[in-house]
C-alpha cells in the first residue's frame, strides 16, 4: 500500500517514529512498526476469548440476554440475567404449548406475538433452541474440548423436560403437529376433520346465502361432502359430554388415582436412585481414566473418546433425573383440580377461545376424526376418557337417580391406573 501511495505522487508521514524509506533497511522497522499492533490486538482477542469461555464454564450467560430476561448488575459489580415480565411468561407459555404438539411453530409464535412478544419470527426459531430458558449455557467446541452443557447461574425458565419435549417435537421425534389451520370462531374443528368418502383433511368456508351466511366444513379433494359447521360443532359439545365422569363416582375416581400415583412414585423413587448411582459410577471412570492419562497409560485420543462417552451419558442420565421430579406437596391439589375440570368438560369448550378449545381437542383425541350427520367415527381416544367412557357406559341410571355396579367400577378402574391401557379393558 505504501509502495502504491509513493507511485501516485502521496508521500506517507508517520506521526510517531518516522521511517526514511528512501534506506532499504528501515523497511525492516517499518515491519516492526506495523506488526507490533497488530500482535497486541491478537493477544487482547485471544484474553477475551479465554475469558469468555471460562465465564461460561462457570456458568455465566455472555452477551445481550434473549428474550424473557434482561442484563442486570449487582452491587459487587457481578452481570446476570434475570426475568423480564412479561416476555418471560409469554416465552414460558410458548415453550408449554410446543411441548403438547397441538399447534405447528409458526402458529405458536402468531399467538405469542398477539399477547405481546417482540421478536421476528427467525429470532423466535432460534430461541426455542436456546437452552438457556432450561437453565443451561452452552459451552461451545474449541481444539480438544467437546461441546457441552453447564448449568447456569441464572434461573431457569422452563424445566428441562419440557426444553427436551420441545426439541422433540421440532425434530419430529414428538408427537406429529396437526396441520397448519387458520382457525376462525365458526370453525374450531378444521384441522382435525377427515372426510367420510375420500378419507382427506376437511377445510372450511363461509358461504353467501340470501339472507345470512352459512358456515361449512367441506373436502378439499374434490368430492362433494360438507356439512353445516353449527350443527357440527353441536354434536361434538354433546358428544363431550359422554366423556364427563358420573358425580357420583368423584371421590371414588379420586381415590384410586391417588393409590395409583402412590404405587408409581415408589417406582420413581428406586429409578432416581438407580440414576444417581449411575452418575457417579461415570464420574468415577473419568477420574480414573484422567488418572491413566497422567501417568502415561493410556493415549490422549484414548481419552477424550472416553470422556466424550461418558459425559454424553452422565448428560442423558442428569437429563433422566429431571423428569422423575415428584411434586407429593401438590399432588392432592391437583388432582382435585383436575377431576373439576373433567367435570366441566364441555363448559370449557363452549366458553374457551378458539386456541384453548382446539387446545381441549387434541388432549382428547390424539389422532383425526371422521365425522358424519349422525355422530363421531374416532380412531383412537385419550386413554383416561376413553376408560371414563366405558364407566359410564356401564353404569346405567335407575328411577330413583342412584347408580349400579360400584362394587365392579373400584376393580375396572384400579385395574389400568391412571394411564390405563387397551389390554386392561
Amino acid at each position: 500500500m505504501i509502495n502504491m501511495l509513493r507511485k501516485l505522487g502521496v508521500e506517507p508521514v508517520c506521526i510517531e517514529q518516522p521511517p526514511d524509506l528512501s534506506i532499504p533497511e528501515n523497511k525492516m522497522m517499518l515491519a516492526i512498526y506495523l506488526a507490533a499492533p497488530e500482535v497486541e490486538n491478537d493477544r487482547r482477542a485471544l484474553n477475551t476469548f479465554h475469558g469468555m469461555r471460562r465465564a461460561k464454564k462457570e456458568g455465566r450467560y455472555m452477551g445481550h440476554a434473549p428474550a424473557g430476561y434482561i442484563n442486570r448488575v449487582r452491587e459487587n459489580g457481578d452481570k446476570y440475567i434475570a426475568f423480564n415480565e412479561p416476555e418471560a411468561s409469554i416465552m414460558k407459555w410458548s415453550f408449554e404449548q410446543l411441548s403438547k404438539g397441538i399447534f405447528n411453530t409458526e402458529q405458536i409464535f402468531y399467538q405469542a406475538k398477539e399477547k405481546g412478544l417482540k421478536v421476528s419470527r427467525n429470532n423466535f426459531w432460534r430461541l426455542i433452541r436456546n437452552p438457556v430458558y432450561c437453565g443451561k449455557i452452552v459451552v461451545p467446541q474449541y481444539k480438544d474440548e467437546e461441546t457441552r452443557l453447564v448449568r447456569g447461574l441464572h434461573e431457569p425458565l422452563i424445566s428441562e423436560v419440557i426444553f427436551y419435549m420441545v426439541q422433540d417435537v421440532l425434530d419430529g421425534r414428538g408427537r406429529n403437529f396437526r396441520p397448519k389451520a387458520v382457525t376462525a370462531e365458526p370453525f374450531p374443528l378444521r384441522g382435525f376433520l377427515i372426510c367420510p368418502d375420500c378419507c382427506k383433511l376437511l377445510t372450511a368456508s363461509i358461504s353467501k346465502g340470501r339472507n345470512k351466511y352459512y358456515s361449512y366444513y367441506h373436502c378439499s379433494a374434490g368430492c362433494k361432502f360438507r356439512i353445516n359447521a353449527d350443527t357440527v360443532n353441536k354434536i361434538f359439545a354433546d358428544h363431550l359430554k359422554e366423556y364427563i365422569p358420573i358425580p357420583e363416582i368423584k371421590p371414588l375416581y379420586a381415590a384410586v388415582i391417588a393409590e395409583r400415583y402412590r404405587e408409581e412414585t415408589k417406582g420413581m423413587l428406586d429409578s432416581e436412585d438407580k440414576a444417581s448411582a449411575q452418575i457417579k459410577d461415570y464420574e468415577t471412570r473419568l477420574v480414573r481414566a484422567r488418572d491413566l492419562l497422567s501417568t502415561g497409560q493410556i493415549d490422549p485420543s484414548d481419552y477424550r473418546e472416553m470422556k466424550s462417552d461418558y459425559s454424553e451419558m452422565i448428560h442423558k442420565l442428569q437429563s433422566k433425573l429431571t423428569t422423575i421430579h415428584i411434586d407429593k406437596d401438590n399432588v392432592e391439589e391437583m388432582l382435585q383440580d383436575s377431576i373439576e375440570n373433567l367435570m366441566k368438560l364441555s363448559e370449557c369448550y363452549d366458553s374457551g377461545a378458539w386456541a384453548e378449545s382446539r387446545d381441549l381437542i387434541g388432549s382428547i383425541f390424539p389422532e383425526n376424526f371422521t365425522i358424519e350427520k349422525k355422530g363421531f367415527r374416532t380412531a383412537r381416544t385419550n386413554d383416561v376418557l376413553r376408560i371414563i367412557y366405558v364407566i359410564n357406559k356401564h353404569i346405567e341410571p335407575k328411577k330413583s337417580g342412584t347408580k349400579k355396579k360400584f362394587s365392579s367400577l373400584s376393580r375396572q378402574v384400579a385395574k389400568t391406573g391412571v394411564e390405563p391401557v387397551t389390554s386392561g379393558l
